[in-house]
């Protein structure tokens, strides 16, 4: 097992990692809010299928639901109607206890915001979703060590956000996605605070997952940032648009 593994959880934790065919299902997929009397269609008869190991960027402008989208497959949120399996899991037969299970284990999230504890050094900001899990205080450092030197910050290990760059934070926020070793990276805007040499190194970070094999997708308004990724799918007015691979990309650097 590598420092990075956590090791593997029973049931609905390794369902994700090891069942065969798509890892995200979603199937006729719909999302009403309820604001002051009135109903928003945030999501319309969604169908999507990402296979294992894929590299995926959902695009839209704002207001598309494209982030509503991102919410409901992380499990931060569910359908009005419709049915989303998560590693052949039905997640919405799932409670809560189970779903922030799988929140924690199995999907590392990356925010525009980082999300960082602002008076909590680096690598314990990289521990903390091991602490949730019953992970040993020296395993979870060393853990954490591990995922900042994937993310080249192991020199910065001791450092406070506050003596760190916006990219240097995001990578932070980088190896935290990484430390449970989880079979999706739901990455939302991830560049968005970023300039455009820390862009570069953070996408870099998400080619080089995908190239061992991790299931990434990335929700972005950025031609440039969603260009990166093999496959695009766009979303307006809470439908998808289209669906395609990207075949033939020439993307200059960042």
């Amino acid at each position: 097992m590598s420092r990075l593994e956590v090791a593997p959880a029973p049931d609905l934790r390794t369902a994700i990692r090891r069942r065969r065919g798509p890892v995200i299902r979603v199937r006729d997929v719909n999302k009403v809010y309820e604001l002051g009397g009135i109903s928003v269609r945030a999501l319309r008869d969604v169908n999507i299928d990402i296979e294992r190991g894929e590299y995926v960027a959902i695009m839209g402008p704002s207001g598309s639901g494209k982030s509503t989208l991102m919410h409901i497959l992380g499990c931060l949120d569910v359908p009005s109607s419709g049915s989303y399996q998560l590693g052949g899991v039905d997640v919405s037969a799932l409670n809560q206890d189970e779903l922030a299970d799988i929140r924690n284990r199995s999907i590392g999230f990356v925010f525009q915001a980082f999300n960082l504890i602002p008076r909590t050094r680096a690598v314990a900001n990289v521990e903390l979703p091991m602490m949730y899990g019953g992970v040993s205080r020296s395993e979870r450092r060393s853990r954490a060590l591990a995922a900042l030197a994937t993310v080249g910050l192991r020199d910065r290990a001791g450092h406070m956000p506050s003596e760190l760059s916006g990219g240097q934070q995001q990578r932070v926020a980088v190896a935290r996605a990484l430390v449970t070793n989880p079979a999706l990276i739901l990455a939302d805007e991830p560049t968005g605070n970023l300039d455009s040499r820390s862009t570069g190194e953070v996408l870099g970070i998400f080619k080089g997952l995908h190239e061992h094999g991790r299931t990434v997708v990335l929700i972005t308004h950025e031609e440039e940032v969603g260009a990166r990724a093999n496959r695009i799918i766009r979303v307006r007015d809470g439908a998808i648009v289209s669906d395609e691979p990207i075949l033939h990309k020439r993307v200059a650097e960042l």
